[in-house]
């Protein structure tokens, strides 16, 4: 079966690439609002399936990859802050606090219809963190396309101080260590 990456997140390819798979990405056309009353990691989850279901029509016979991440402090989420001011904002609020990073998984075994989802939770607490401290790292890693503005698996991990959870790579936007249980349930032998 071919295996399929419904996004076209660099992150999340260069993920999936670590586990030696050969795979294609196709890009889910999905809608991101947050369903009314809906919890931020039921939205990931939720996502996480329909960008999956998404690309399914265009393959059959193929094992297909969704994933999404929320970022959230109370009920207060976090998206992809689009500019520097919306970056430098997030970080402001995030300073001191301990922000959920939720990443949600599914696969779709589109021959058989099995669908198997799981949410990944990963806690960081960010330092108190000066306004200078903030606006350089923006300005030097420019990350206004994750979602709360900071790239852990670059110069964003000095924002930290202490990150929890079962799968480093969830952070990051993938989590390989559910998606190797999930792959496996499916056939695929790892490694």
């Amino acid at each position: 079966m071919k295996l399929v990456l419904a996004s076209t997140s660099v992150y999340r390819k260069m993920l999936l690439e670590r586990l030696q798979l050969s795979f294609e990405t196709d890009k889910p056309e999905t809608d991101e609002t947050p369903l009314p009353d809906e919890t931020p990691a039921a939205t990931a989850e939720r996502l996480a399936t329909e960008k999956a279901q998404a690309v399914a029509s265009r393959h059959p016979d193929s094992l297909i990859i969704g994933s999404d991440q929320v970022a959230y402090l109370g009920k207060q989420v976090f998206g992809k802050p689009g500019t520097v001011e919306n970056a430098i904002l997030q970080l402001q609020r995030m300073r001191g606090e301990t922000v959920v990073f939720h990443t949600a998984l599914s696969l779709l075994n589109t021959r058989s219809g099995n669908i198997q989802t799981v949410g990944v939770p990963t806690l960081a607490r960010f330092r108190q963190l000066s306004d200078e401290e903030i606006r350089r790292y923006v300005e030097k890693e420019r990350p206004l396309d994750c979602a709360g503005s900071a790239k852990s698996e670059g110069l964003g991990i000095s924002l930290l101080e202490a990150m929890s959870g079962d799968d480093p790579t969830a952070l990051i936007g993938l989590p390989l260590i559910a998606l190797s249980g999930m792959l496996r349930n499916e056939g695929l032998e790892l490694p």
